[in-house]
């Protein structure tokens, strides 16, 4: 039945594009063909789908379609221009509804749908370049089929549901220099129209979809690479601006830009500074642009001030940005989670770069000596085994914090005397205040008698005098709790094992347990 339905539909429509062509005074018909592309059975939208393209690539070809700016459709009765003309104008109108429809269809339910839609418009895109409908104004003027090229984007980046896997299929057109560029400047200006509509706070998918657009968006290093073009060109002028690497990259860099103005969710808050030092940053004109949003994300807190790290690395080591009280915010992140989140080994990467520079204060490098050591204390041992090294590359570097080592130290065993005695202030938010160099290193004493070995052997580094060559720590970095427990397990005993093994009774061990009395393991 759905075969016969098929063919009843590839009938009419194969019936309609014959008229239309053959004669134009069938030229209503074209209406036909259109409706189609609203039905609710995806063989009919497929097929109409396909009539389309072959309709209007055989009227680009036969040069029927009216080129130039072209007026409402309130012109062609008032207007007094030549049938053939009007018929001209009649059709390009009905190539622009065809546009628009197929733009809505790149949000069918189904995908073959959207992709067939798609393809279409790219189709449409290249054909106008072969034929185009505008007229330049000089021999060598730049023309590119904007307006469908439009209605490709805003299929792609819809304001409610997920347009990803259609993204990802468009990935491939990106790849060309004139689709890219054209690409970028419609996104920036849908964003601005979206934004404008909907508040600054518009539907999540809308930003997640742009996200997903632009963020497959790269530009060649290379200027001279700029001639790989989707739309053929007679002879390519060095003069246009989709030529020129700096032009890529100041709209690229608008885009994105306008893409950051806006509040985003925490999720793609994240996931923009994941790509913020390769994706972004390396393809900006002018990369300091970026610092109100870093700033902005760094004083978030938590996961996303950690990953705002990473491009404010960049901007202050590559581009001498000045940052006032940089080092005590960076201080202030240091809370019980960084030994836990996500991104541990990206932020004491990003740490040790940050203290690697000889000329900080000593008050400084004590200070987070200071305040990781005494985080320690209730770290995993996979963190441990690395921010242990890591506490003693900065000893290293920095010869006047070894009075942390030296000073004598408070009994470890007893932790409250410990904390009573010690002058550092855990609570004080300006590390200069913080007492660090007052203070000493008794925490790494009292994770000598860790109840993992490794970490107990690795905190002894400090009961003989320091080596001067500092210790990698970038395998250390990514280290797992199950890495520790593989390891563990697949060692093999040296020597006798001493087992003590006492025969379990009852539920609780308790005397004269009732479960004992009933269920005594034998």
């Amino acid at each position: 039945m759905g075969s016969a339905a098929e063919g009843s539909a590839g009938a009419v429509l194969s019936s309609r594009l014959s008229s239309v062509l053959g004669s134009r005074t069938n030229a209503n018909l074209v209406f036909d063909i259109l409706d189609f592309l609203q039905s609710g059975k995806m063989d009919e939208v497929s097929a109409a789908i396909q009539t389309c393209s072959r309709l209007f690539e055989a009227l680009l070809k036969k040069k029927e379609l009216f080129v130039g700016s072209l007026p409402g459709e309130e012109a062609l009765v008032e207007g007094s221009c030549s049938a053939v003309i009007k018929y001209r104008m009649w059709m390009r109108h009905r190539y622009r509804s065809c546009c628009n429809s197929l733009s809505k269809l790149q949000s069918h339910h189904n995908f073959q749908i959207q992709e067939l839609a798609l393809c279409t418009l790219m189709k449409f895109v290249q054909m106008e370049g072969t034929y185009p409908l505008a007229k330049a104004k000089w021999k060598s003027n730049y023309l590119f089929p904007r307006e469908v090229l439009k209605c490709v984007v805003e299929g792609l980046i819809p304001v409610k549901g997920d347009g990803s896997l259609l993204i990802s299929r468009f990935q491939e057109f990106l790849e060309f220099d004139d689709i890219r560029y054209h690409v970028m400047q419609m996104t920036e200006e849908m964003i601005a129209r979206v934004m404008d509509m909907h508040g600054e706070e518009p539907h999540p998918a809308f930003q997640q979809n742009t996200f997903t657009l632009i963020s497959g968006v790269s530009l060649p290093r290379q200027e001279s690479k700029l001639n790989n073009f989707y739309v053929k060109q007679k002879k390519i002028q060095e003069t246009w601006k989709v030529t020129q690497l700096k032009e890529h990259k100041k709209v690229f860099e608008r885009m994105w830009l306008k893409f950051l103005k806006y509040k985003l969710p925490s999720s793609l808050y994240k996931k923009v500074l994941l790509i913020m030092h390769d994706t972004i940053l390396a393809h900006m004109s002018q990369p300091t642009l970026m610092i109100d949003f870093l700033t902005r994300a760094y004083d978030i807190g938590g996961a996303i001030s950690l990953l705002a790290l990473n491009g404010l690395f960049v901007l202050i080591h590559q581009h001498n940005l000045e940052y006032p009280g940089f080092y005590q915010k960076l201080y202030s992140l240091l809370d019980p989670s960084i030994y836990h989140v996500k991104y541990r080994a990206r932020f004491f990467h990003l740490t040790d770069l940050f203290l690697s520079s000889s000329h900080l204060p000593a008050y400084l490098v004590a200070a987070f000596t200071k305040r990781l050591a005494r985080l320690a204390l209730t770290a995993p041992p996979e963190a441990l085994l690395m921010v242990v090294p890591f506490i003693c590359n900065l000893l290293r570097r920095h010869p006047a914090c070894k009075a942390l080592v030296h000073r004598p130290v408070a009994t470890p065993t007893d932790l409250p005397s410990a904390l009573a005695a010690d002058p550092y202030d855990m609570e004080e938010e300006d590390p200069a205040k913080s007492r660090a160099l007052e203070s000493c290193l008794w925490e790494l004493q009292a994770l000598q008698k860790h109840y993992h070995p490794d970490v107990a052997r690795a905190a002894m580094v400090i009961n003989r005098p320091l080596a001067s060559q500092e210790d990698p720590i970038s395998e250390l970095l990514d280290l797992t709790s199950y890495e520790i427990f593989d390891r563990d397990f697949k060692k093999k005993a040296t020597g006798p094992v001493a087992l003590e093994f006492i025969q379990a009774r009852g539920l609780l061990g308790q005397k004269n347990d009732i479960c004992a009395e009933h269920f005594a393991l034998e």
